[in-house]
């Protein structure tokens, strides 16, 4: 069983000692303990540092640093899944998360009965958190529950262990951010996830990701509002034709109660037709779009399947082409 713990980077030499400070050295259950470094564009000695802790995969992403977790975290997904991981654990370069609860983060994986943990910092009641991040972290992980239908803690947590079945079966779809992305297809593809309790370190940087309340709500909103059309069509253009078609059934019925109790000032109200017949038209589009979308949906799900036979069939090529290159070094070694 080998557990390779990955840590995405960007300009984190101050910062990456700390995280190992605490990591653990043996697992029960786990043959094989490596870690990977993913690079997203630092400048600084990151690269250095993290090869003195000992780590033995960096993943250097080419170009400059855009912020973009998902595409950080696919990469490393790859080349983990490439190098024959059976359970990935991600976690953040600037010590946020407890290094200390790996052990109890895979423990769920290694004892069966779960495919992805997500350590659950309490967002709503976390004191690192400022009055604003609080409730709009609860906001957004009650969102992600509705549209899933599951318990959601802390959505957008970033420490995690994934099998790898779960990895073989989750394709991150965007490049900002991965984590509704693999918890909404978890929850999707019937995969058990598991809440763990984790108190988080003290801060010691700003968010890199987030530079605003602002900021986060409509990169948030926008993120979840494109995987909830993914995801949950159906569900989610009713909620929106929903909108519409609420106003538009009451100023229809305003004009109705004018037209057959109070006939004489009917003609004052033929707004009110004509706004709610334009409002009732959108909420109809939106519930097509809706069956559309469903239809889409079992569609993608399917070329998703195939995805993951492919990805199978790639990984056990070069896991044998990996052996018999490592048997030719020992025949010429002897």
């Amino acid at each position: 069983m080998k557990l390779i713990i990955q840590i995405p980077c960007f300009n984190e030499e101050t910062t990456l000692p700390l995280v190992f400070e605490k990591m653990p050295k043996r697992i029960e259950g786990i043959d094989c303990i490596e870690f990977q470094v993913i690079d997203d564009g630092s400048t600084d000695r990151t690269v250095e540092v993290a090869r003195q802790l000992g780590v033995q995969h960096i993943v250097q992403i080419s170009g400059k640093n855009r912020r973009w977790l998902g595409r950080a975290f696919k990469l490393g997904i790859d080349n983990a899944l490439a190098l024959g991981a059976d359970i990935v654990v991600n976690t953040d370069g600037d010590n946020q998360y407890p290094s200390e609860k790996i052990e109890d983060l895979v423990r769920p994986i290694l004892d069966g009965y779960a495919d992805v943990v997500i350590g659950d910092r309490d967002p709503s009641r976390y004191s690192g958190f400022s009055p604003a991040k609080r409730f709009l972290q609860k906001l957004g992980s009650n969102t992600v529950q509705f549209l899933t239908g599951q318990p959601v803690k802390d959505a957008v947590s970033g420490f995690r262990a994934y099998s790898r079945r779960a990895l073989l079966r989750i394709h991150v779809m965007t490049n900002y951010t991965y984590t509704v992305d693999t918890l909404m297809q978890a929850h999707q593809k019937g995969l058990e996830v598991v809440w763990l309790p984790i108190h988080p370190n003290d801060k010691t940087r700003e968010s890199r990701l987030i530079t605003s309340s602002i900021s986060k709500v409509r990169k948030s909103g926008l993120t979840i509002l494109r995987l909830s059309t993914m995801h949950s069509p159906a569900k989610t253009f009713a909620l929106l034709a929903a909108a519409f078609a609420v106003p538009a059934l009451l100023l229809l019925g305003r004009f109705g109660y004018f037209y057959l109790f109070v006939r004489h000032e009917a003609d004052g109200h033929i707004q009110s037709v004509v706004v709610g017949g334009v409002l009732l038209v959108i909420a109809v589009q939106l519930l097509f779009l809706g069956i559309i979308g469903d239809l889409l949906a079992v569609n993608r799900a399917l070329i998703e399947d195939l995805l993951t036979r492919t990805r199978k069939l790639e990984l056990q090529g070069e896991s044998a082409t990996r052996q018999q290159n490592e048997l030719k070094v020992v025949g010429t070694r002897q």
